[in-house]
């Protein structure tokens, strides 16, 4: 199989991109609908999650992000809506006085621990399917490649960079944003 070519699934080319946009968004979609009545969205939840699991301190607006994945201005916008119903509060740094630390009010710890219970039934059926030896390997695996997506997106150029990509055929425009790199790893 040449560098270019995808593995098939059912005569279709299986690539990382799309499979883990369907997951998430099946994923995502499933539990917006099984939490609608708390009030809380997928998004909310994460960071009463991250905020629950941080530092015991409290975390930085900043440390969240990271955490998350996520860029600054979503996270601002999540965390107003969310300290305006009660939800999270910020208390002043120790040392930053332009920073804030994180910690959850009881009633956002409430919301929660009811959602969380809903996101613990959802993955046991999501991986259902896997064979019961296997769910904990591919989660691991599922892991590592998250962490290599980071890693990529950590290494990407500056906008506006131009850079000839050696594997493109001949006489296709430039894309501006790429870098450098090795050859394109099977099935992207």
């Amino acid at each position: 199989m040449s560098e270019r070519a995808a593995p098939l699934l059912n005569g279709t080319p299986r690539r990382l991109p799309p499979l883990l946009r369907r997951a998430w968004y099946g994923l995502n979609q499933a539990f917006r609908r099984r939490i609608a009545h708390t009030g809380v969205t997928p998004d909310q939840y994460t960071v009463l999650r991250t905020v629950l699991e941080g530092s015991s301190v409290g975390l930085t607006q900043r440390e969240l992000t990271e955490a998350m994945s996520s860029d600054p201005n979503t996270v601002a916008s999540l965390l107003e809506r969310m300290t305006a119903a009660g939800w999270v509060e910020r208390r002043p740094h120790e040392r930053d006085r332009r920073a804030y630390r994180l910690r959850l009010h009881p009633r956002g710890l409430k919301l929660y621990e009811e959602c969380l219970a809903v996101a613990v039934t959802l993955q046991k059926e999501v991986l259902q399917p896997l064979p019961p030896g296997e769910r904990e390997r591919f989660l691991e695996q599922l892991e590592i490649v998250s962490a290599s997506c980071r890693e990529a997106a950590e290494e990407s150029p500056r906008p506006g960079r131009i850079v000839e990509d050696e594997t493109a055929p001949v006489g296709a425009r430039p894309d501006r944003r790429k870098t450098p790199r090795s050859p394109p790893r099977s099935g992207i």
